[in-house]
């Protein structure tokens, strides 16, 4: 054994027991080859003491598993970087996120520009499911290999939390803040004048939109150029009274665990609520916590979901759910976005009514805010996210760039119909 793994196992043992402030230097950064899941990674529970950091601190960093560079394209390393948050209660918590370097920032001396907050609509009550681990291998996700082709820094953050809590506004409105505030410190580029924008569509832009509402209070030194979400969903109550039955059945048993996961109570009672027996069972609800979006999917579409409570849909109309509900899954109480946003919306969005995104929009315009607000006429909720990808990404660029303000109106709502029809998700 050399006497140099000696040292650097000695060195990491201390890192892991302890926390640090970056910059980050080479000999802070540990390696790991094989992606594990993070219900069973040590690496992903916070070190003692972690509750005394202050949010976004970093308290452990790693390179990425899966060797990421060799199939990401534009990419030259991806790091994780776990750090202090708050969860939806408001007590000290640890998030996780990925952060992608562009091979154009590490072939130059200069400090990058630019950086985008992308949050992947996960919609999962499984940990496992968070994106450091479902996107080890390295997915070509969204416009991930454009953004770094730009020479941009790109941050994928496990929004959810150690709880998968899918739901809870408040608690990924604080990881996405956090995750930002983390790599900016991490001092792999990024300079003080960096511009960066959040991005999110549907349960993305959900967790986009409570940063943007919960930033004023809870991280007023950060100052986004903007903010681009798709397939919003601001009443979480609205959506989960549509879903039962449909295609996207699968979101309700994952939304109702996930947004109890910080509520022992609330989740107490919702499994109280469960049948023991018969074909919608407290087992067949409970697979939901080791489910995927896309597994989920699968497994319960189509089912009523409010068969596997003994007092169906009263179940969810209980105070104590709805009061959570109330409080962690309806935005346009929290705050206000200080950054130019832009939302697209397919119009026949059957998932989460166009009226209520409306809302919104026009609650949000009444005190200021500068809004693009396109309504797609063609297309479902999944076909806006291929309909409007172009362009977001085309607007996130100008307020990455600085020109956001020789191209879009700077001031008041611009409220618009549009006939952008290049996805079809029906016909495939």
């Amino acid at each position: 054994m050399s006497r140099h793994f000696l040292l650097l196992s000695s060195f990491l043992f201390t890192l892991a027991s302890a926390l640090y402030t970056p910059a980050v230097h080479s000999r802070d950064i540990t390696y790991s080859t094989a992606p594990i899941p993070p219900s069973k990674d040590p690496w992903y529970t916070a070190p003692p003491n972690f509750e005394d950091a202050a949010p976004g601190t970093i308290l452990r960093l790693r390179v990425a598993p899966g060797n990421i560079p060799s199939v990401i394209a534009n990419c030259s390393q991806a790091y994780h970087l776990l750090y202090r948050t708050t969860n939806a209660l408001y007590q000290p918590s640890w998030a996780m996120t990925t952060l992608y370097v562009p091979l154009s920032a590490s072939n130059s001396s200069s400090t990058a520009s630019a950086l985008l907050s992308y949050q992947i609509p996960y919609n999962s009550a499984d940990v496992d499911a968070s994106p450091s681990y479902a996107f080890s291998a390295g997915s070509q996700t969204g416009d991930l290999p454009n953004a770094l082709g730009r020479g941009w820094y790109v941050n994928f953050p496990d929004f959810e939390g150690p709880l998968a809590a899918f739901g809870a506004g408040i608690q990924e409105g604080h990881a996405v803040l956090d995750s930002v505030r983390a790599v900016l410190s991490s001092g792999f580029g990024l300079s003080p004048d960096t511009r960066y924008a959040m991005w999110g569509y549907s349960g993305g832009s959900v967790a986009s939109t409570w940063a943007a509402e919960l930033q004023g209070q809870y991280a007023p030194e950060l100052n986004f150029s903007g903010m681009a979400i798709g397939g919003i969903v601001p009443n979480f109550t609205t959506t989960l009274g549509l879903l039962s039955g449909t295609v996207y059945a699968g979101l309700l048993p994952s939304a109702l665990l996930g947004i109890t996961a910080e509520f022992p109570e609330s989740r107490e009672y919702l499994l109280s609520k469960l049948k023991t027996n018969g074909a919608y069972n407290a087992t067949g609800f409970l697979e939901s916590l080791e489910l995927s979006f896309e597994e989920g999917f699968i497994f319960y579409q189509y089912q009523d979901i409010f068969n596997y409570f003994v007092d169906g849909p009263a179940t969810v109309q209980s105070p104590l759910i709805q009061d959570l509900l109330n409080i962690q899954a309806q935005q346009g109480y929290h705050g206000i976005p200080q950054m130019p946003v832009y939302v697209y919306k397919a119009i026949h969005d059957e998932l989460s009514p166009v009226s209520v995104a409306d809302a919104l929009v026009e609650r949000y315009c009444g005190v200021g805010v500068n809004i693009l607000y396109e309504r797609n006429t063609v297309g479902s909720h999944l076909d806006e996210d291929y309909n409007g990808d172009a362009r977001a990404f085309a607007w996130l660029a100008s307020v990455l760039d600085g020109t956001y303000a020789q191209q879009y109106s700077v001031r008041g709502c611009t409220i618009e119909n549009v006939t952008v029809g290049v996805w079809n998700a029906t016909a495939i």
